[in-house]
C-alpha cells in the first residue's frame, strides 16, 4: 500500500465519527488506522463513556492528542488553561478559539510534516463539506460518500492542466465501449447547464471505482498524500452510508447510541392542558458548547445539574454562553416557556409532516447546524 503515509481518524464521542471507526475496522482492516481523540476536559460523562465502549469494539487505543502538556502548566485542565490565557473571554460562533486550540492545533501537531490521511464521517445523506486541512501534507477523505474526495482534489483532477492525465486514469478500470462512455462524460464541456457538479454526478453514477481510479492516477503526480500510495482498498469502494446505517452499525457492534441523543420525557402546560414532549442533546462536544439550543440548556440543566451550574459559573463580566444569561434561563418561569415553545415547534412540525418526528429526526434536523470541526 505504500509506506509513511499515517491514516487517522478522530473519534468526537458523536455518532458518526463512532460508526466510521467500525467501518473502516471491518471494510479495510489492512489500512492501518490511528484513531484519535481530542479531549476538552470538559465533555459530558455519555462522550467518554462512548469513547471507552468503540475502545473496546475496535481492539485498539483510541489515542488522546494533548493540547497541553499536563504538569507543566499552572492549570491542568485544556479549557480552563485556554480560557485563562484568553482573558476568560467565552468561545463563540464568532471567536471559537475552543476548537482551534483544542482539536485543530492538536492534530497537526500530532501530523507535523507527515503525510496524512484524515477520515471524515460525514454521511452519504448530508451536504456539506467538513473539515480540510490547509496544509499540504493532510488530505481528507469521506469514507461514507459516493465522492470520497474534498472540493480541492476535484477541482485539481478536473483543470484543464489534467484533463489528459484523468483520461488516462481511466483506463485502469474500464476499456471498450465502458471506457469510450466515460471519456465522453469526461469530455463534455462545463458550462452554465452542465457544471462540474453535474459531471461528477455523472462519472461517479457511471462507474465509481474507476472515477476513484483515474483520480488516484492523477494525485500519483502530485504531492496529496493518497498519491503516494501505491495501492489502495478505498479506490474500489461503492458504499454510500446513511443516517439509518450508522444507527445500524452502533447499534450491532455493541457500542450502542450515544446515551445524550435518546429522548427523556417533560410535560408542560400548554393552553391550560399537560402536554408530554422529549428533549435530547444533539450533538457531541462540550457541555457548554455555545452551538446547542435553548432546550438543550434545559436538558442539561435538568439532567446534569452539576454541569449546568459548572458552565453558569463560568459567564462573569459580561461574557455569556448566548444572548441569554445561564442563571435567566434556569428560572422555572422561563424553563417553562422554553419547553413550551420546544414543544409547540414540534407539533407544528409533526402536522406539517403528518405525523411525529421520531428522536432520530430530532437529530437529524439538528445537523449542520454549528461547528464542523469539532471531531477533524
Amino acid at each position: 500500500m505504500g509506506t509513511g503515509v499515517k491514516h487517522l481518524l478522530g473519534i468526537s464521542g458523536g455518532k458518526d465519527s463512532a460508526a466510521l471507526a467500525l467501518f473502516m475496522r471491518k471494510n479495510y482492516p489492512a489500512i492501518d488506522i490511528e484513531y484519535y481523540t481530542c479531549d476538552t476536559g470538559k465533555e459530558l460523562k455519555e462522550t467518554y463513556d462512548l469513547i471507552d465502549r468503540l475502545e473496546s469494539a475496535l481492539g485498539k487505543p483510541i489515542v488522546k492528542y494533548q493540547s497541553i502538556q499536563e504538569g507543566k502548566t499552572a492549570i491542568d485542565n485544556p479549557f480552563d488553561h485556554f480560557l485563562a490565557s484568553y482573558g476568560n473571554y467565552l468561545p463563540s460562533s464568532m471567536s471559537r478559539w475552543c476548537t482551534k486550540k483544542m482539536k485543530l492545533e492538536p492534530f497537526e501537531h500530532h501530523v507535523h510534516d507527515a503525510p496524512t490521511i484524515s477520515y471524515v464521517g460525514i454521511r452519504g445523506d448530508e451536504n456539506r463539506e467538513g473539515y480540510v486541512s490547509k496544509k499540504q501534507n493532510i488530505q481528507t477523505l469521506f469514507p461514507f460518500r459516493k465522492n470520497i474526495w474534498s472540493e480541492d482534489v476535484i477541482a485539481l483532477v478536473f483543470s484543464t492542466s489534467k484533463a489528459a492525465r484523468l483520461e488516462q486514469g481511466l483506463e485502469v478500470k474500464l476499456s471498450g465501449s465502458a471506457l469510450k462512455q466515460a471519456i465522453e462524460i469526461l469530455r463534455k464541456p462545463i458550462s452554465l447547464v452542465y457544471t462540474r457538479a453535474q459531471k461528477l454526478a455523472a462519472l461517479l453514477d457511471f462507474n465509481t471505482p474507476a472515477f476513484n481510479h483515474a483520480v488516484h492516477h492523477v494525485l500519483r503526480e502530485t504531492d496529496y498524500p493518497v498519491g503516494q500510495l501505491d495501492t489502495f482498498d478505498l479506490l474500489d469502494s461503492e458504499d454510500v452510508i446513511c443516517i439509518d446505517d450508522v444507527y445500524t452499525m452502533l447499534e450491532v457492534s455493541g457500542v450502542g447510541i450515544p446515551a445524550y441523543y435518546l429522548p427523556l420525557e417533560y410535560e408542560i402546560d400548554v393552553d391550560g392542558k399537560i402536554e408530554k414532549g422529549t428533549y435530547s442533546r444533539s450533538r457531541s462536544g462540550c457541555f457548554f458548547c455555545f452551538y446547542q439550543q435553548k432546550i438543550e440548556w434545559v436538558w442539561l440543566l435538568e439532567t446534569h445539574p452539576d454541569l449546568y451550574e459548572a458552565a453558569k459559573q463560568y459567564e462573569q463580566d459580561g461574557y455569556t454562553w448566548s444572548e441569554e444569561p445561564l442563571s435567566e434561563l434556569q428560572k422555572p418561569q422561563r424553563v417553562a416557556a422554553i419547553k413550551r415553545e420546544h414543544w409547540k415547534r414540534m407539533n407544528r412540525s409533526a402536522q406539517a409532516r403528518g405525523s411525529i418526528a421520531s428522536w432520530k429526526d430530532q437529530v437529524l434536523n439538528a445537523e449542520g447546524q454549528g461547528c464542523t470541526s469539532c471531531f477533524i
